[in-house]
């Protein structure tokens, strides 16, 4: 997985980063009713010679049969990210058995780009204003030490269905904009008790909204709640309500 956290706003900060990734029940009968343990690590360093260093970031235990949105805490990963301006070697997701077998993340369940679009894997980043953009405090959890994984210990990250695949633009479809809307307290009959403004622009938004939001269009924290809210509702997101 790799996300791009070059185009953080000036004046903002991380204060917290979660990767989200559904995952469906029934996929591995065999231990359906045995827990699972989801690790997702940092990759910090890939060497030719010698297998990448990874830090991990955050663990799941589960029942196999469990399905619903997994959250895992990768703000530490996050920090690295805007605070360094370099291309992120990304984030890797590993599944294994009780007794220590790996299993391969697409038959735990897990679902990658090419399941259906309202259950893509996605990150959730919050920002807060920031006197130093550059410079990121935050109470986080004790760190890990960096782990060293052999790769035949593991399964391949990129077995997970689609994980990798290149985002598709919308094809044409009319995404989600803001529309002029001008609200006339004249038109209202309205200017016998508004003595100013005349009116004013409320517009409104009408399209369709990419899910989950990309990190370039900037959203707010409540419009990436209110994806999520609609996702969950609905079972695919849609244009918000006209004002």
């Amino acid at each position: 997985f790799r996300f791009d956290l070059t185009q953080v706003p000036a004046g903002e900060a991380v204060t917290a980063a979660e990767f989200r990734i559904y995952k469906s029940r029934g996929v591995v009968p065999r231990h359906g009713n045995s827990s699972l343990h989801v690790s997702i690590y940092e990759v910090a360093a890939q060497h030719s010679n010698r297998e990448s260093e990874l830090f991990l970031l955050d663990v799941q235990d589960l029942r196999a049969g469990t399905e619903g949105w997994l959250v895992f805490d990768v703000t530490a990963a996050s920090n690295h990210w805007s605070v360094e301006q370099k291309y992120t070697l990304g984030l890797r997701l590993y599944v294994e058995t009780d007794d220590g077998h790996s299993v391969d993340p697409g038959s735990a369940g897990l679902l990658g780009r090419r399941g259906p679009r309202s259950k893509q894997p996605f990150m959730v980043t919050f920002f807060r204003a920031s006197p130093s953009p550059s410079r990121v405090t935050r109470a986080a959890k004790p760190p890990r030490r960096r782990q060293h994984k052999k790769s035949n210990d593991l399964p391949h990250p990129n077995k997970l269905p689609g994980i990798f695949d290149d985002v598709h633009p919308t094809d044409g479809r009319q995404v989600c904009r803001r529309h002029e809307l001008y609200v006339s307290f004249q038109d209202l009959g309205w200017l016998d008790w508004v003595i100013a403004p005349q009116g004013y622009s409320a517009y409104y938004c009408e399209g369709e909204c990419a899910f989950p939001l990309d990190s370039c269009m900037n959203a707010t924290n409540h419009a990436i709640l209110q994806s999520l809210v609609s996702a969950a509702h609905q079972g695919s997101p849609g244009g918000t309500p006209r004002a």
